[in-house]
């Protein structure tokens, strides 16, 4: 048996799973970049709700193929809920996201840009996603064929940008890479990772 002092605090709290209310936001602050739900982002200026996430996959080329190869696959879609998991001792965002179907819902053309057609949804049983796992993207539509939009990756902007609203919240600003890792729980203070918006939580009963 594993002695009980080498299990961390952090599993000890994730093994016993989290609360059974969950927040929810409309909007949400990772690591210096604010995201939106589609359904905020219809009635506001700015577009936040775009998201990529590549992951390593398995795949095979038939159903007999009997040598699954590991690759990086893409995953181009929307935030459509925000949920705040609470573990008592810490919490960390999920993205719940309406995900383009990899083999019809997305294309490269001849110069190289990648084309999403997210009303051709995919990935049905697998829409969350953990929030520092995803990058933002933002979506212009296609003059030729509306149905279909241009992926594009923009600049990452600094926290105390768009927190305090300076005025240089327009500017590009490096930023350090996300990360999966869960937050230390035995240190309460060091750099904001997760930071809510200034908007009210709705409580659901599981």
């Amino acid at each position: 048996m594993i002695p009980e002092n080498n299990i961390s605090e952090t599993v000890r709290w994730i093994a016993a799973g989290p609360c059974h209310e969950v927040a929810k936001f409309s909007s949400y602050i990772v690591d210096g970049v604010q995201f939106y739900t589609k359904l905020l982002d219809d009635v506001r200026a700015c577009q936040n709700s775009g998201v990529y996430l590549e992951a390593d996959t398995m795949v095979v080329a038939s159903a007999r193929d009997k040598n699954p190869k590991v690759c990086k696959l893409s995953f181009y879609g929307v935030v459509d809920e925000i949920w705040e998991m609470d573990y008592t001792r810490f919490m960390f965002p999920l993205f719940k996201c309406d995900w383009a179907e990899s083999s019809k819902g997305v294309k490269v053309d001849d110069l190289g840009f990648t084309l999403v057609n997210l009303n051709r949804k995919g990935h049905l049983k697998d829409k969350f996603a953990i929030a520092t796992s995803v990058h933002q993207i933002f979506y212009v539509q296609d003059p030729i064929d509306p149905m279909w939009s241009v992926a594009l990756r923009g600049p990452q902007r600094d926290y105390d940008d768009l927190v305090y609203g300076e005025e240089a919240g327009d500017t590009p600003c490096d930023h350090q890479s996300c990360t999966d890792r869960m937050p230390p729980v035995e240190n309460g203070e060091g750099e904001i990772g997760y930071v809510r918006a200034e908007n009210e939580g709705i409580l659901l009963n599981e």
